[in-house]
């Protein structure tokens, strides 16, 4: 087990930037067993702990002045259960790795989220999704979990085996444990045929409904100061496999969705008053297209452009108005929006604290390019978001607490009673916890 104190460079910050915390020491076990004893310590030494992937949470989630938990070492695939259709993971593995693994063996996740560089416990403990109709959030794709609780024993979880700590735990915010390991539900292999198209705003939104109805996965991102937005359609198809050819492939999704979109980016921080003219140019520069390949190289894609990212969660029937407000606001304003607003949905799911319980839902995502200002642009559109009961997603940027959540989950109290017994102490504390969970 590495264990290491903070010095003078001991600063954790998240991808974003916009989070730093400076904990007291670090420590990476290369087993549960070890991660249990780190926990241990930390409690004889009256220090919090809290687990860290990639940083990839926009909020405060895993921040710790006390030990900060790096999983590094806990990856891999413990099983693979061909019978039971289930994959046990350990929890440090990035989400890339397993999609690669889980297509050498002719396996695959049902549904996944569009970037893959998070580790599976840090995607699912922090609600991470895709988009579908029928098909939900990593998190619902979770047969059992594994996790160390405040007193260092290690307690496993299902739908049989302690069901009330599974029912909260495969959306657990760090809150109740650090998760060891996962078993996911996955499926033979399949293909899908994405089809890409450039979409009017109001076309969209007129013709949502039935293009939520008619396409098992439907995203589109709209482009502020502009009424154009890119649509995104995946389905299962019986192939041929034809994927995106490598030239192609590289000149839109490096070359112009990354290369060229971080110029832009420069460009428009500089000079804000140029983001509208170069909205429309972006909002103009991909072209409509078709492939056809395995889920992980549909669904997910390369993010390379570093950002702020807000994301509530609204009922799916309240999303055309909250998108029309959304715009209205931009438009009427003086904010200089220059990244794309991305909206996808997911089922209804029964996961305690998910963004999903107990209701069809629709998401919208926005985003600021790193170092720009974004709170007045946050504020106005939390203002929106709210007002349809949305629920922020727990790894991104938000101002809500526990009085605010516990009205709009009616299962809240159920997880916060549950963290109650599991961990008294509050071992796995920290301040963003502390807001959103209550003390």
């Amino acid at each position: 087990m590495s264990i290491t104190a903070s010095g003078k460079n001991g600063t954790w910050r998240n991808w974003g930037g916009n989070v730093a915390a400076r904990p007291a020491r670090e420590v990476m076990p290369a087993s549960v067993q070890e991660l249990a004893a780190a926990v241990r310590r930390a409690a004889e030494d009256g220090l919090q702990v809290k687990a860290v992937g990639t940083g990839h949470s926009f909020t405060a989630i895993a921040a710790t002045d006390g030990v900060l938990i790096r999983p590094q070492l806990l990856t891999g695939i413990r099983n693979i259960d061909r019978d039971a259709m289930t994959v046990t993971v350990e929890a440090g593995t990035p989400l890339k790795r397993l999609n690669m693994a889980l297509a050498r063996e002719g396996l695959s996740l049902t549904n996944m989220g569009d970037i893959m560089e998070q580790t599976v416990s840090g995607a699912t403990s922090t609600g991470t999704h895709g988009t579908g109709r029928d098909s939900a959030s990593i998190a619902a794709q979770i047969k059992g979990l594994e996790l160390v609780t405040a007193d260092g024993s290690v307690l496993t979880c299902s739908a049989k085996e302690n069901p009330d700590v599974f029912a909260a735990a495969r959306i657990g915010l760090g809150a109740l444990g650090i998760v060891t390991a996962i078993t996911f539900a996955v499926e033979p292999v399949f293909l899908l045929t994405a089809r890409e198209e450039p979409m009017p705003f109001e076309k969209v939104l007129a013709d949502f409904d039935q293009l939520w109805t008619e396409n098992e996965h439907f995203e589109f991102y709209w482009f502020p100061h502009t009424g154009n937005t890119n649509t995104k359609r995946n389905n299962r198809s019986a192939g041929p496999e034809q994927p995106v050819g490598q030239l192609s492939g590289w000149f839109e999704d490096e070359f112009l969705s990354n290369g060229v979109f971080q110029v832009a980016q420069w460009v428009g921080r500089a000079a804000p008053a140029t983001v509208p003219a170069i909205a429309r140019i972006s909002s103009r520069a991909l072209s409509a297209r078709t492939y056809t390949d395995i889920p992980y190289k549909v669904f997910t894609s390369p993010r390379r452009v570093r950002f702020v990212e807000m994301e509530y969660a609204v009922p799916r029937e309240a999303l055309v108005e909250t998108l029309r407000e959304l715009k209205a606001m931009v438009d009427r304003s003086r904010l200089k929006v220059s990244f794309p607003v991305e909206v996808r949905t997911a089922p209804a799911d029964d996961i305690t604290l998910s963004t999903a319980s107990g209701r069809d839902t629709a998401y919208v995502a926005i985003h600021m390019f790193r170092g720009t200002p974004y709170h007045a642009y946050f504020t106005a559109a939390e203002r929106i978001f709210t007002a349809h009961e949305g629920r922020p997603h727990w790894g991104k940027v938000h101002t809500r607490d526990a009085g605010y959540f516990a009205g709009v989950y009616p299962r809240f109290g159920e997880f916060t009673a549950l963290r109650d017994r599991l961990d008294p102490e509050r071992r796995f504390q920290n301040d963003y916890l502390r807001r959103v969970l209550g003390p």
